[in-house]
């Protein structure tokens, strides 16, 4: 078994030792000076894994998981976080370990990103009671007490999803196997589900038309382009934050009825359609055009404005591309100045499209495909004989323009009682 950047070392008369060793200097072809490399740049070093073994493999394969995930959100223009801090090393057998050897799996390793940071958030509430601790050995009363404090410091949804997170490791960690060959714990004996979960209310604000458009306007005036652009996106398309955070020119094409995106959602992998109307298209090239720079093919679309030397001097701030803070963070700026004291935010508009195709009463076989998930009743035969073309695509298009009509009609007759 070859496991990347993963050496050993052997002293005489000691234990073969392993070592995390990626590498951190180069040498630069072209002027012969030894360079620290972008893996030394992004703030990663040796670790030392322990004494040669599975443990060890283990804890080298944890550490080339966050080196590429480090890699795609530094291509990404994404912050790369502090890779520097150690992983804890959990004691022999428990929940803690278990879910170590779980995260060196392609299984985990191929779920999307927005699933990976969920598991991640339910597991710091979940590390400081259980995380040292025999699966085997806890009950429903530790539960209970557990899930009870969490109720009282921390909100109901939060508390929601450390539950889920808890019952989904259950299962794997009754799938894994410890060092004995024994399973850390029985799938089928979870002593969890003696707990009835609380569950969080729905958002159910929404946005209507004429709103989005007064934002994308304000947008563009306070020369926030690249959020005013990703606003008539977003709005059009349907897509959630994170997947309009991702959009290329790569995965922008022409079509008869007005450009589309083509992509793969962040959070199911399924594959989605964007179609875009011609204002929103109109916005988007705008934008692109206005750039100061040359858009690469693979690169997303959507930058911040950057910024100039500040009133006391400073480093100016190039354009970047959009995260999920600094998308949020603009956008306040924006909608605050639109819609003083408003709370509603850019998730909601997915919602919002839903709801106005809703009202044009439309197919829910084409709201499925326009949205790429199973909003329809039957998931499974949606999943498998619906498929996401562009012309199904449309038709959720057609009934949002009829909802918007009746809505736009239902605001009217309420504003004249």
């Amino acid at each position: 078994m070859e496991i990347r950047y993963y050496t050993t070392r052997q002293r005489p008369g000691r234990p073969k030792w392993g070592y995390w060793s990626p590498s951190l200097k180069r040498r630069n072809k072209k002027t012969g000076a030894i360079e620290p490399t972008l893996m030394a740049k992004l703030g990663f070093k040796l670790v030392d894994c322990g004494e040669d073994g599975p443990r060890a493999w283990a804890i080298a394969n944890l550490w080339n998981e966050r080196w590429d995930i480090a890699h795609r959100q530094h291509l990404a223009g994404e912050p790369a976080g502090n890779p520097s801090k150690i992983a804890r090393i959990y004691p022999a057998d428990s929940l803690g370990e278990a879910f170590a050897k779980f995260r060196t799996l392609a299984t985990w390793l191929k779920k999307a990103k927005r699933t990976r940071e969920g598991w991640e958030r339910g597991w710091k509430y979940i590390d400081p009671i259980f995380g040292d601790v025999d699966p085997l050995t806890v009950s429903l009363e530790d539960l209970d007490s557990w899930y009870a404090a969490l109720l009282a410091s921390t909100t109901v949804g939060e508390a929601y999803l450390a539950m889920k997170i808890w019952r989904a490791l259950w299962k794997v960690a009754g799938s894994l196997k410890k060092a004995n060959g024994e399973r850390y714990c029985d799938s089928d004996k979870d002593p969890s589900l003696g707990i009835r979960r609380e569950t969080p209310k729905k958002r159910s604000v929404i946005w209507v038309y004429d709103e989005t458009r007064l934002l994308v306007k304000r947008a563009w005036r306070m020369g926030y382009k690249g959020l005013a652009a990703a606003l008539a996106v977003s709005w059009d398309t349907q897509f959630s934050p994170v997947d309009v955070r991702s959009v290329s020119k790569a995965k922008l094409a022409p079509n008869a009825q007005g450009s589309i995106f083509s992509l793969s959602r962040g959070k199911t992998g399924r594959a989605a359609i964007g179609t875009l109307s011609y204002k929103a298209e109109r916005v988007l090239l705008a934008y692109m055009a206005s750039l100061p720079f040359e858009l690469h093919p693979d690169m997303p679309i959507f930058h911040t404005r950057g910024a100039g030397p500040g009133p006391k001097g400073g480093r100016p701030r190039k354009p970047a591309p959009y995260s999920k803070d600094t998308l949020s963070k603009d956008f306040r700026v924006v909608r605050d100045a639109e819609f003083p004291g408003d709370k509603r935010t850019i998730m909601d508009f997915r919602r919002s499209g839903a709801v106005e195709a809703t009202a044009g009463q439309v197919d829910q076989n084409a709201l499925a495909g326009k949205m790429a998930n199973s909003i329809d009743t039957n998931k499974d035969l949606q999943a498998t004989y619906q498929p996401n073309v562009v012309a199904v695509v449309r038709l959720a298009d057609e009934a949002r323009s009829r909802g918007r009509a009746v809505m736009r009609g239902a605001n009217t007759t309420g504003s004249k009682k």
